[in-house]
């Protein structure tokens, strides 16, 4: 068994990797134990690596458990992964939710940082910490690894190498807490929450797609065509079907409304009041029902979803298809991933969509085929693009954001990959360049990068974590970690909801990401239903994230 000996203790390539893995391995087990239905999920592989690193330092004092290197290397790296890959996730809805509260959303992030940085320089200022100690508090506190960069290079340019060394062990020493206290918090937070929560936030929906039928009553739009109707209201919808004296028609731009018509339309639910009083009446119908046979409904039209799978298609308007003119058929709406979105003419299509397009099987058949419909071409995401941009991530990371400064000023590891990844995202199939990835590989990309980011976290801190731990000042760093953790969550979980209007989910969301937390990102995912945590994470994460780094270095220059 010397073979065996050998290669789990001899530093080489192939044993950091059984490591890793088996720490990522038991970790993810244990992440499938819940209490009282909450588990603490990704979480525990991080636990996993303290106790490994614990354990490697205890038998092998003089000798890490990995080598150095390969473990800087793979943590790194899972890191990378990770966040690009929630960039390519949330980049499609990114600016949206920007337009549409992602300014308030980094105004309640801004506040989140601006608490925790007060707090811990009125600890500092009382004089039983010291700067170099306070600085890894804070940033052990709020899980940010390049704020502790960024201010170890500060303290280093100022000569004072060992405070950069008490800086990183009191980060160590709080860092755990930080990522589980974050979870812990809005554990506590999330029942009190939900009862204040405002009732029109609790299904919000804005981008999706909503059916509904009216009846046209109003006289002052008898006689116009569909299209004239559509320039008089501002109200964003599609009309499907038309409904006339028991038959059923395929409305066009040129179709001329009548008294007592019936038309089906698509639209959005909080506009479904100025609709009803602008056609008339909206009958009581459920048309979001998931049983609805479409082609019941009528005889000669047929409702089918056609995916889009050709890559000359990514990137183009959907008016700029021209179907209704060219094949007489109507596209009522487009799933993009797990939302439903209106179909309206200045929608930018991506390799991946589903349209819903109504009209005759024979012109059917012929939008099938020059859009695609090819399920077998998605099996495989689009790896140089992938691997393009998590280089582009990595240089954008890299470039000084202030050149004139003596340590500038970065985006970072972690920064610059997930701004890539959603400018890609976003913009992406504006220049034709597929990005698509089915959800299942994102997820997969994310759960590998994440474990492995975790593991690697844990075993560099668990090597000193149990002797820096029994320390009588360690006590009181974890204390005041803790209250910088908790108290600004609350106090900002509890304004986004209240009084910002925002669901739970939106207002976690951006916790986490003011809190630079995916493995509390991780929670809220599994605990909620849809994107809106992780969008709204991907919205405040860089700006806050590039607060506490340029905070970091300020607060530095300016007591020392």
């Amino acid at each position: 068994m010397d073979w065996f000996s050998q290669t789990l203790l001899s530093h080489s390539a192939i044993q950091a990797v059984i490591i890793i893995c088996l720490i990522c391995a038991i970790g993810l087990l244990l992440a499938k134990l819940r209490l009282r239905g909450i588990s603490l999920g990704v979480t525990y592989v991080f636990f996993i690596g303290i106790l490994a690193g614990a354990l490697g330092n205890y038998f092998v004092p003089d000798k890490p458990l990995i080598d150095p290197n390969m473990l800087d290397y793979a943590e790194s790296f899972g890191l990378v992964i990770f966040v690009y890959a929630l960039g390519l996730q949330v980049g499609p809805g990114f600016f949206s939710a920007f337009r549409k509260g992602g300014t308030q959303l980094n105004m309640l992030s801004f506040g989140v940082v601006a608490v925790g940085t007060l707090m811990a320089m009125t600890f500092f200022w009382t004089g039983h910490f010291s700067l170099s100690e306070m600085m890894g508090i804070l940033c052990g506190a709020t899980t940010n690894t390049p704020a502790l960069g960024a201010a170890q290079q500060a303290l280093k340019h100022l000569g004072l190498n060992a405070d950069a060394s008490t800086a990183a062990l009191a980060c160590a020493v709080t860092y755990p807490l930080g990522l589980i206290g974050v979870i812990f918090a809005l554990m506590l937070a999330q029942r009190p929450l939900k009862r204040i929560e405002p009732e029109q936030t609790k299904n919000d929906a804005e981008d999706e797609a909503f059916i509904a039928s009216f009846e046209v009553l109003n006289p002052a739009i008898f006689g116009l065509t569909i299209a004239e109707v559509a320039q008089m209201d501002n109200n964003l919808f599609t009309v499907t079907r038309l409904w006339r004296e028991g038959k059923v028609l395929l409305p066009q731009n040129d179709t001329v409304l009548q008294e007592g018509d019936r038309l089906l339309l698509i639209t959005q639910e909080n506009e479904l009041k100025s609709l009803t009083v602008f056609f008339g009446k909206r009958d009581t119908t459920d048309w979001n029902k998931n049983d609805i046979d479409w082609n019941a409904i009528d005889s000669h039209l047929i409702s089918e979803r056609i995916l889009i799978t050709k890559p000359n298609i990514n990137g183009k308007k959907l008016s700029s298809l021209n179907l209704r003119t060219r094949y007489g058929v109507n596209v009522s709406r487009v799933k993009r991933g797990d939302i439903q979105l209106v179909a309206r003419p200045g929608l930018i299509l991506r390799v991946g969509d589903r349209l819903t397009v109504v009209g005759q099987k024979d012109a059917i058949k012929r939008v099938s085929a020059e859009l695609g419909n090819t399920v077998k071409t998605l099996d495989e995401p689009n790896m140089v693009a992938i691997f393009i941009g998590i280089v582009l991530g990595l240089l954008l990371g890299c470039v000084p954001l202030f050149p004139g400064m003596s340590y500038p000023v970065r985006l970072g590891l972690a920064g610059g990959p997930i701004v890539m990844g959603i400018l890609i995202g976003a913009f992406g199939p504006r220049i034709h360049m597929v990005t698509y990835t089915t959800s299942s590989a994102n997820l997969i990309l994310r759960s590998l990068g994440l474990s492995m980011y975790l593991g690697c976290l844990g075993l560099d801190a668990g090597r000193d974590f149990l002797s820096v731990v029994m320390q009588p000042q360690a006590l009181f760093w974890v204390l005041i970690a803790l209250l910088i953790t908790f108290v600004p969550i609350w106090i900002f979980a509890f304004v986004g909801v209240r009084f910002s209007k925002r669901n739970y989910a939106t207002t976690a969301g951006m916790l986490c990401g003011a809190m630079a937390n995916p493995i509390a990102l991780s929670y809220v995912n599994d605990t909620t239903k849809g994107d809106k945590a992780s969008i709204a994470y991907a919205t405040v994460y860089p700006l806050a994230m590039f607060l506490r780094v340029i905070i970091a270095q300020i607060i530095v220059i300016m007591s020392c």
